[in-house]
């Protein structure tokens, strides 16, 4: 059983990502017992931030600053934690399955000759043997996993495993730590940001998402505001991305982002098994589609069979009523 865990906590436009919370939740899971250890990296981290992960459950909190981990590359960043992890000697690490942590905690794996269980999205405890439960075959299945020797290496989906309540008594040290950050051969010179602004898409406790049936770049702008209204995202299937709808950067499915929020809107949509995979372990999901054999329906909790185009702005002014 893990005793010492790092929790690798990952910033977006200078506020920490929930995922880094779901992160420290998964730490104190494993072992109610551990002792967790945050970890921040950047070239301006603030104590607000480190304190945040603090608020949120860790009992300590590293921060590495150092001008070449201003953008994140995989060199600068790897460098960074690895001094931290050499000198903590953690039981186990912990990481969001983010483009981040996709990219970044292989490469440590392998510096550590550990092993990854990516992608996890819930655990089995039972007494000292924890089982990692992560999907498979585009979500189709599902394999458990148990480290039985080594260190605990897991990357966990966002929007899966609840994170601990906020709590502002909890206290703890943090501390900063240099690293010679050094030989980076790759130099980030801009950084164009293709996301929509708002609710992060793989955050998202609620997502709407168009199809092909949208028929335009038009047709997602009530999308849009019933996604506003309700607090979520947008999100889109490749036939929509392919059609220039909207940007791929809204993509949901194999090829795309893979989401699980409480709330899934699928407007237009046909089902194909390829958006299947990016969000059929959605809590709850409502299909909208003219077309009543339409393979959306197999997986949806409640179907609306008629014209998105009528139907979008009734829901629209429905729940208008209810704020």
């Amino acid at each position: 059983m893990s005793n010492k865990l790092l929790v690798i906590g990952e910033s977006r436009d200078g506020s920490l990502r929930n995922v880094t919370f779901e992160a420290i939740a998964t730490g104190k899971k494993i072992n109610t017992d551990a002792e967790i250890v945050g970890v921040l990296c950047g070239d301006d981290v603030s104590n607000d931030q480190a304190q945040e992960m603090i608020y949120y459950g860790a009992d300590r909190v590293i921060t590495v600053n150092h001008e070449n981990l201003k953008t994140y590359t995989s060199e600068g960043y790897g460098q960074a934690l690895m001094a931290v992890i050499n000198e903590e000697s953690p039981d186990g690490i912990v990481m969001g399955h983010t483009s981040v942590g996709k990219d970044l905690t292989p490469k440590l794996a392998s510096k550590l000759g550990s092993g990854l269980i990516s992608d996890a999205v819930d655990m089995e405890v039972d007494g000292d043997t924890v089982a990692f439960i992560r999907p498979i075959y585009s979500g189709k299945a599902f394999e458990k996993k148990v480290i039985t020797n080594g260190v605990t290496f897991i990357t966990i989906r966002p929007n899966n495993i609840p994170m601990l309540e906020r709590d502002e008594s909890r206290s703890g040290d943090v501390s900063s730590k240099e690293v010679d950050i050094t030989d980076i051969k790759t130099i980030i010179k801009d950084v164009v940001r293709k996301a929509a602004d708002g609710v992060d898409l793989s955050e998202a406790n609620v997502i709407v998402a168009g199809g092909r049936g949208v028929k335009s770049e038009e047709g997602f702008k009530p999308l849009y505001e019933l996604a506003d209204i309700l607090g979520g995202a947008v999100g889109a299937s490749r036939g929509a991305c392919d059609a220039e709808y909207c940007d791929y950067s809204l993509q949901i499915g194999q090829t795309g982002k893979v989401v699980t929020p409480d709330l899934y809107i699928a407007v237009g949509i046909s089902g194909a098994i390829q958006h299947l995979a990016g969000m059929s372990n959605s809590k709850v999901i409502v299909a909208i589609n003219k077309d009543a054999e339409s393979n959306i329906f197999n997986v949806a909790d409640y179907g609306i069979v008629g014209d998105l185009f009528d139907i979008v702005p009734q829901l629209i002014e429905e729940i208008k009523k209810y704020q």
